[in-house]
């Protein structure tokens, strides 16, 4: 519940954003500047809000000639970072199918980068995070580590959180070069990564142990039920009846 609430209304969203979000002025184009300001503020400050991104998205559905390509990416890796939630679905249900656009001053980035970012997504989705760390660091994601993320605050650590999400949800105890390779760490970093998540990396066998949650837990549940005779009896007398 909390983290729905926080998604619906984060806590860093102003009283302008909100008024410009939950109102009809989400849909008044002259507002899309105020818009685009605030997604770069949370690519600076590492803060998140899916439904304004949206809002952008929109806007350009409805006005294509205020469309920007390198807003749109950056929307989309914010996207990323929020996953298991459906933001970057969401995202990608509100880009139309577009001819890349002729009156920018430079190429359409979006085209070649759209299928990448999508890649990057599916890998993430089925919690593939080496691959995921393989194909971010290939040099056909070059343009978008020097463009985009170098300058998106924190994205690198946001995706190991979702890698996090996913090891304690699942393990007890996980191999810290496994556990390396999913969060594109090793050595001291990794294991100053793993005591940040309060986890416990023993040196001796290298082995990381993951506290016990909701999650990793096996327990048998045994559901009894109990019928009554006279309950018995209605549906033994039904069911002859329906014969």
């Amino acid at each position: 519940m909390a983290a729905t609430a926080a998604w619906l209304a984060p806590p860093s969203r102003t009283e302008l954003i909100e008024n410009l979000v939950s109102g009809v002025d989400r849909y008044n184009p002259s507002n899309v500047g105020i818009l685009e300001d605030y997604l770069y503020h949370q690519i600076r400050s590492e803060e998140y809000d899916c439904l304004a991104n949206l809002a952008i998205l929109k806007l350009y559905q409805f006005n294509p000639d205020l469309f920007n390509p390198d807003v749109v990416i950056n929307i989309l890796l914010k996207a990323l970072t929020a996953e298991p939630f459906p933001d970057f679905n969401l995202c990608i249900s509100l880009l139309d199918d577009r001819p890349p656009s002729s009156t920018l001053e430079e190429p359409d980035p979006l085209p070649t980068l759209l299928p990448l970012l999508i890649n990057l997504y599916n890998l993430l989705h089925q919690c593939r995070f080496s691959a995921f760390w393989v194909l971010y660091r290939s040099d056909e994601l070059e343009v978008i580590r020097e463009n985009y993320t170098v300058e998106c605050a924190g994205f690198e650590d946001a995706i190991r959180e979702v890698a996090a999400r996913s090891v304690k949800a699942t393990f007890t105890r996980i191999g810290s070069e496994r556990l390396g390779t999913y969060v594109d760490l090793s050595g001291p970093e990794l294991e100053a990564w793993v005591t940040k998540q309060r986890w416990t990396f023993d040196s001796s066998t290298g082995v990381v142990s993951i506290p016990p949650n909701p999650d990793n837990q096996i327990e048998s549940v045994v559901i009894q039920e109990h019928i009554k005779l006279p309950q018995l009896s209605k549906v033994i007398s039904h069911s002859v009846q329906v014969r």
